[in-house]
């Protein structure tokens, strides 16, 4: 029986579903193990405000160090790019929808307008590297810390509080939530650029834990790896964290090309690069050369 550590959210609930079913299939049975996470329990400030990195993750680490749990899934977008001490990254999954939604409530659209939010608009958001693309392409818009889980932000988006709110795609389209009330603007991943290996999943073991990680090594999708690897590449050598203004999306087309693109505030300054090749090799590293110059 192996015990999967999960946060208590809906969303991390249908990750850790999602991994029970695959774990089935394989017939392995498996339990649950609920662990609150320091971003579970603040939720009055942005992430851009807190200290430190492993938001979500730090208190599930601790939890598989000590034993107390055998695997751990993890939106990939939230994980450090590097590992505590004797933890290791196993295996990733399929990559959903990678893409950014902005929603916006209908008496707050305008057609005429970039992304159809309204002039002067209140935009929710408490990631830096939302708060910095929208400034960029839409400077008259007013920025509002937004927290809580999906759910919780398209309810508050509902309400009033927000003119319009940023969402996952992949976070939408897992929890199936019904936004037909609202006006969904799909944002285009090669120009407002998403966190590195958004829409994908990863699984997190002790590293010496050899057979759990031959069984995960069955769920992975080295394809996605390919393009998650480019991106979080990029981000470990920004050094960042999710409270860092940095997009990094990294996608493969029929013939076998790789195509990136990446988005940085520095300096008060967006910075952008996209790239493509027919190899990974040396990638990350020319669109590095573009950030930091």
């Amino acid at each position: 029986m192996l015990r999967i550590g999960t946060r208590g959210s809906k969303l991390a609930l249908w990750q850790a579903h999602y991994t029970q079913d695959a774990l089935t299939q394989l017939g392995i049975e498996s339990e649950l193990v609920i662990i609150k996470t320091q971003g579970d329990r603040i939720q009055d400030i942005g992430f851009d405000k807190m200290e430190g990195k492993g938001f979500f993750t730090k208190e599930i680490e601790e939890h598989l160090l000590r034993g107390e749990i055998d695997l751990a899934v993890h939106s990939m977008k939230d994980m450090p790019t590097s590992q505590p001490d004797g933890l290791c990254l196993t295996a990733v999954s399929y990559r959903d929808k990678a893409h950014d939604l902005l929603l916006i409530r209908p008496e707050s659209t305008d057609n005429s307008q970039v992304f159809k939010i309204k002039q002067n608009a209140v935009v929710g958001t408490s990631a830096a590297r939302r708060k910095a693309q929208i400034k960029d392409f839409r400077p008259d818009v007013e920025i509002k810390d937004l927290r809580g889980n999906v759910p919780t932000r398209v309810d508050k988006l509902r309400e009033g509080q927000y003119d319009a709110i940023f969402v996952a795609a992949a976070g939408t389209n897992r929890l199936q939530l019904d936004l037909s009330d609202l006006i969904v603007v799909e944002l285009n991943p090669r120009e407002f650029i998403p966190a590195p290996a958004q829409g994908v999943l990863t699984w997190q073991t002790n590293a010496n834990d050899i057979p759990t990680r031959k069984v995960l090594q069955k769920l992975h999708q080295s394809s996605v790896a390919v393009c998650t690897n480019i991106e979080r590449t990029v981000l470990q050598k920004m050094d960042g964290g999710c409270q860092m203004p940095l997009g990094v999306y990294c996608e493969r087309d029929a013939d076998g090309n790789f195509h990136a693109f990446a988005a940085c505030e520095r300096n008060g300054k967006m910075i952008r690069s996209r790239h493509s090749q027919n190899t990974v090799h040396g990638l990350a590293d020319r669109i590095l050369r573009d950030l930091l110059v």
